[in-house]
C-alpha cells in the first residue's frame, strides 16, 4: 500500500491509498456526508452499506447539516467506534468553498478530541460529486489539519484515505509544500 507520514505538532499525518470503510485500526471514519446524513452515492453510500442501516437512524435527528459542519455517531457495523460525517462544500455553489472545506475537517478533529480519540481517517471530502479540484481540496484539508494539530489533546493520528496512487501523490506535495513554510 502507497504511504507517506509525516509528524505535526505530536499529529502523525498519514496518506494512504485504500478504502475509506476498511480502516479498522482507527477510532473514527469520516462520513463525506449529504446535508440530510442519509445513504447516497460515493462515500456516504459506502459507509452507510458497511455500517448497516442503524446508522441512517441515528443520523436522522441531527440533519440537516450546513456545509462545514460536522456531527459524531457510533460506528455501528463498521470496525470503528465512530463516524463523523461532514458536509463538505459544493464547489462553484457554496461560498467560500476553501473556508468551508477546512472547517469540515477543522470541526471534525474538535469533535474527535473532546470525545478523546486516538485517530481519525478522511475521505477527500467534496473531491468527488461535489466537483472541488483535488489539489484546491489538498491544500485546504491538510492546512486544516496543520493548524489544528498542536490544539489537539488526544488525537495523534490524521489519516487520509485516498481512491488512488495519482491523488496520493497530489496530497504528498501539497503536504510537503505546507511543511515548507
Amino acid at each position: 500500500m502507497a504511504q507517506h507520514e509525516s509528524e505535526v505538532g505530536g499529529v502523525t499525518v498519514a496518506l494512504t491509498v485504500g478504502d475509506i470503510v476498511e480502516q479498522p485500526d482507527v477510532d473514527a471514519v469520516v462520513n463525506a456526508a449529504n446535508a440530510a446524513l442519509q445513504p447516497g452515492g460515493g462515500v456516504a453510500g459506502a459507509i452507510h452499506r458497511a455500517a448497516g442501516p442503524g446508522l441512517a437512524e441515528e443520523c436522522r435527528p441531527l440533519a440537516p447539516l450546513s456545509p462545514g459542519e460536522a456531527v459524531i455517531t457510533g460506528g455501528h457495523r463498521l470496525p470503528n467506534r465512530y463516524v463523523i460525517h461532514c458536509l463538505g462544500p459544493v464547489y462553484g455553489r457554496d461560498r467560500p468553498e476553501g473556508e468551508l472545506l477546512a472547517a469540515c475537517y477543522r470541526n471534525a478533529l474538535e469533535l474527535a478530541d473532546r470525545r478523546g480519540l486516538a485517530s481519525v481517517a478522511f475521505p477527500a471530502i467534496s473531491t468527488g460529486a461535489f466537483g472541488f479540484p483535488m489539489e484546491r481540496a489538498a491544500e485546504a484539508a491538510l492546512g486544516a489539519v496543520l493548524s489544528t494539530a498542536a490544539q489537539l489533546e488526544s488525537v495523534r493520528l490524521v489519516r487520509f484515505v485516498l481512491s488512488d496512487d495519482r491523488a496520493l501523490r497530489l496530497h504528498r506535495e501539497v503536504l510537503l509544500r505546507l511543511l515548507k513554510r
